[in-house]
């Protein structure tokens, strides 16, 4: 264990070493822009470290004054306020978190297939009308939520799958952006190899799955964040599509706990909690994929 861990110090110090020899050769001008950016990255992690006090504060410090970013007497009684307001209620805490896992999951599943499948056909399948398939797709980005609020409710009601996980998939499964993405990542893909693989014997589904879904790994990563993130912290469906208590996801029950009070101080520690819980994952996922992120947001495509 000991060798370990002097292995470990040693790769450490080699490592600062590097980086300290690294940063001695830039000029003046590239060390005042790593400054700058340094400051940059601090400045933008204060609200991470403000959430993630804020969700430990005991009530007399989440209304200090000034506000503190470091709790000074952590508590885990913000959690367990969380969980015990549902105790004597027909639907726990536990229901709704299982029921946006079930959603969050099925949902970003479908909206990553058919953003992909979606995108794949209009990349390289010139059927008649694929640009106005296209355009279309891409003017629906210009639509505010509102606008489709009410012909949503009527397709899903029509359909019947009032008080489902159907009912809650379905209205977030179309993703525009995801369509867009993907299809720019897919456009760069030569022809050639297509074809190759179809003299081969592939099948469509084949060459999808095999040849196109590995070469634009890094811009299904990132749709899988963004619609992860929709589906996630969306309450929409639970409001407009869920009479049942039962079926309805944790972001509408956090919506619900500092609502209709008579006053504005009960619950905030519950709150806070919960505001933790529903940033976590978000997060979690973001840290796991950023380089996909990053890789995507540059436009590398193939080379």
């Amino acid at each position: 264990m000991r060798e370990v861990n002097n292995k470990m110090l040693r790769r450490l110090y080699w490592k600062r070493r590097e980086i300290a020899l690294a940063i001695k050769r830039f000029d003046r001008s590239q060390q005042l822009i790593v400054l700058f950016l340094t400051l940059l990255s601090v400045f933008m992690l204060l609200p991470i470290v403000y959430i993630l006090n804020h969700a430990f504060k005991p009530l007399h410090e989440l209304f200090q004054f000034p506000p503190t970013f470091i709790v000074r007497n952590p508590t885990f009684q913000n959690f367990i306020e969380l969980l015990s307001l549902t105790q004597n209620t027909f639907v726990p805490a536990s229901r709704y978190l299982l029921n946006s896992i079930i959603v969050t999951f099925l949902a970003t599943a479908g909206m990553v297939t058919t953003g992909a499948l979606c995108a794949y056909a209009l990349s390289k399948h010139k059927f008649p009308g694929a640009k106005i398939v296209f355009g279309s797709i891409i003017a629906s980005l210009l639509f505010a939520p509102e606008t489709i609020a009410i012909p949503r409710y009527v397709i899903v009601q029509g359909l019947g799958i009032m008080n489902s996980y159907f009912g809650h998939v379905l209205p977030m499964i179309a993703m525009p952006v995801g369509v867009f993405l993907i299809k720019q990542f897919i456009d760069q893909l030569p022809n050639e190899m297509i074809e190759a693989a179809k003299i081969d014997g592939s099948t469509e589904f084949g060459i999808f799955i095999r040849i196109v879904v590995p070469m634009v790994t890094p811009a299904i990563a990132t749709i899988t964040i963004l619609a992860f993130q929709n589906a996630w912290g969306n309450a929409e469906t639970s409001t407009l599509f869920m009479q049942d208590d039962s079926m309805k996801t944790l972001p509408f029950y956090m919506a619900t706990l500092t609502s209709n009070l008579a006053n504005s101080v009960a619950r905030q520690g519950a709150a806070a909690a919960g505001a933790l819980i529903m940033f976590l994952p978000s997060l979690i996922i973001f840290l796991l994929s950023q380089r996909k992120v990053i890789t995507t947001m540059a436009h590398s495509g193939i080379k």
